[in-house]
């Protein structure tokens, strides 16, 4: 049963630009550019393509003729790039991050396994991710987003005010705890997939303390910034105390009525905004190889919405 009334409001449109349209994937958010080729967009395309992200939350391209240089291009029109805390990237492309699982790797763990925004430890998270699917299982794998804008919206006035003024601590430590034992367990280094690591383990065991209750800005939207991963304490709170209120706004957040699902096909190219949704990856293909290509934008100091 769900959490929150059946009557929750919708608004996930088609967008209809001058040079783009979209096709919504799922009530809550999703949506599919229609007709247009990532690699041969001019400068209007590419302005409704981000009034499409912040319509969206999450947009998607299929049958893309991509190259990584492509990618580098089309990330960059976003921003500067991110950095990326857990790989280095690819010797020609280090901005460009491998997600690679072979068809004989068994793992415990895999890349993005957890409801998670994108690197929420660092002190300017990502803004903007980019993935673009090249070899893709036949079946499994897919990708499920989580509009976090909908989730704020939908709590009651109380539990909104009670949570404006706290501050989320964002750490990777449950992910480097949980590498460490597999890695123990196998007897090896630490891997998730067949994705070669770099860490800088302390700056992520640190992290960052961000508003809990964060405002988009660009669009103005207020959402939930926290999630199943990172989301380790509340500033000024014990872990007894902030614990329950985690877990209750991770279970609320993770609703699937806020949710859209994705099913890759090859070269397809997802894009979503860290700073209005969450994202979860399936480790559920085991015996067919995917190899994917990963991008990110260095997004802001988030803010407070109030």
């Amino acid at each position: 049963m769900n959490l929150i009334d059946q009557q929750q409001p919708y608004r996930n449109t088609p967008f209809e630009g001058t040079h783009i349209q979209t096709r919504p994937l799922a009530a809550a958010m999703g949506g599919e550019v229609l007709d247009v080729q990532i690699a041969d967009l001019n400068d209007k395309h590419f302005s409704e393509i981000e009034k499409a992200l912040h319509h969206h939350k999450m947009i998607f391209f299929r049958e893309q003729s991509l190259s990584l240089t492509d990618q580098e291009l089309f990330t960059r029109r976003f921003g500067e790039f991110g950095t990326d805390a857990y790989t280095t990237g690819m010797p020609d492309h280090p901005d460009i991050q491998p997600v690679v699982k072979e068809a004989d790797t068994k793992s415990k763990m895999v890349f993005g396994g957890g409801w998670h925004t994108d690197s929420p430890f660092l002190e300017c998270p990502p803004s903007v991710s980019i993935l673009h699917g090249v070899e893709i299982p036949p079946y499994g794998g897919d990708t499920i987003w989580y509009n976090s804008v909908l989730a704020y919206e939908s709590l009651s006035e109380i539990m909104k005010s009670i949570l404006a003024p706290l501050r989320v601590h964002m750490s990777a430590k449950n992910v480097i705890n949980s590498m460490r034992r597999v890695a123990q367990e196998l007897k090896s280094n630490s891997t998730m997939s067949d994705m070669e690591l770099d860490l800088d383990v302390q700056s992520m065991l640190d992290g960052s303390y961000h508003p809990l209750i964060r405002k988009h800005p660009v669009s103005g939207e207020i959402s939930l910034y926290c999630d199943a991963v990172y989301a380790v304490g509340l500033q000024g709170m014990t872990d007894r105390e902030s614990r329950p209120l985690l877990e209750f706004l991770v279970t609320h957040l993770t609703q699937e009525i806020f949710s859209c699902r994705l099913r890759w096909e090859p070269h397809t190219v997802a894009v979503w905004d860290n700073r209005i949704c969450l994202h979860r990856a399936f480790n559920d293909y085991d015996g067919y190889r995917r190899e994917m290509y990963r991008t990110t934008v260095r997004g802001e100091t988030p803010i407070a919405a109030f």
